[in-house]
């Protein structure tokens, strides 16, 4: 997990057109996307929409530069939480339909529907081109970025702070568990070697877990005696300064919102 942190970042620091964009044009292009799909009924019209915006998502990533072995394995990470949730409606009478056909039965009368199938096909989309749009957002963004794209667009200093010591410190911990890990590891210890006995890697990681603990409270005392030298109290907060949008900001996003919500609109009303 905490590798998968850093490797989502060090892609985020690349140079590319869409790296190179504002970070709230992208978070309002992607917010707009994920609204238009969201928003658009259970029905087959998700699959043309969906198959518009997936190629918004596709051209955006050749213009990053970004390897699509990078996307692949995001989505790979993500997936199984959707499969389990999509999988299951395939067995639920949801209430977009009236009538519903079986298609196969299994034992203590489980039944799958063919239009249950076409729901968790329809709701598969919906979850893919959501999250193919967090992912570009997040490989092509560095987490201030977006975090000061938040304050400028309007996000109260009651969560902007927060988020920006969470930001910067959850490195501060991730160098941490590095450290400890590196340590474990040139003592040759290995959770998973079964050769060891059982209880041995059980004691050895609740002494890993309370170390990781205790230097967490440790740092965090720091963090905090050094946050009250430097004025912080109950009215402080981040500091943001203004950035004005470029003219080939402007025009991409007016671009891209009008091409998500012509699409959408258009969709919408065929018959």
């Amino acid at each position: 997990m905490i590798d998968d942190l850093y490797y989502i970042e060090k892609h985020a620091y690349r140079t590319s057109i869409v790296h190179r964009l504002d970070a709230r044009v992208k978070l309002l292009v992607t917010l707009a996307a994920i609204l238009a799909i969201i928003a658009m009924p259970y029905s087959t019209k998700v699959y043309d929409l969906g198959a518009v915006l997936f190629a918004l998502v596709v051209v955006l990533w050749a213009a990053s530069r970004l390897s699509p072995v990078v996307y692949l394995r995001r989505l790979a990470l993500i997936m199984p939480f959707g499969i389990f949730l999509i999988g299951f409606q395939v067995f639920v009478k949801n209430p977009y339909y009236e009538v519903f056909h079986p298609i196969a039965t299994f034992p203590f009368g489980i039944e799958v529907y063919a239009e249950s199938v076409q729901f968790a096909s329809i709701l598969l989309v919906k979850f893919i081109v959501s999250i193919s749009f967090i992912i570009l957002l997040s490989s092509t963004t560095r987490m201030q970025d977006l975090l000061e794209a938040s304050g400028r667009l309007g996000l109260p200093r009651e969560f902007t702070l927060p988020l920006g010591m969470m930001i910067r410190y959850i490195f501060v911990f991730a160098d941490m568990f590095g450290k400890i890990r590196s340590t474990m590891e040139t003592r040759c210890f290995d959770p998973l070697d079964r050769t060891l006995p059982y209880r041995y890697r059980l004691r050895q990681l609740g002494y890993t877990v309370g170390m990781i603990f205790i230097r967490s409270y440790e740092q965090g005392e720091r963090t905090y005696t050094s946050m009250l030298c430097r004025g912080y109290g109950a009215n402080a907060s981040l500091q943001i300064r203004g950035k004005p949008l470029g003219a080939g900001e402007v025009s991409f996003f007016a671009g891209a919102l009008a091409l998500i919500v012509l699409s959408t609109v258009l969709i919408y009303l065929r018959p």
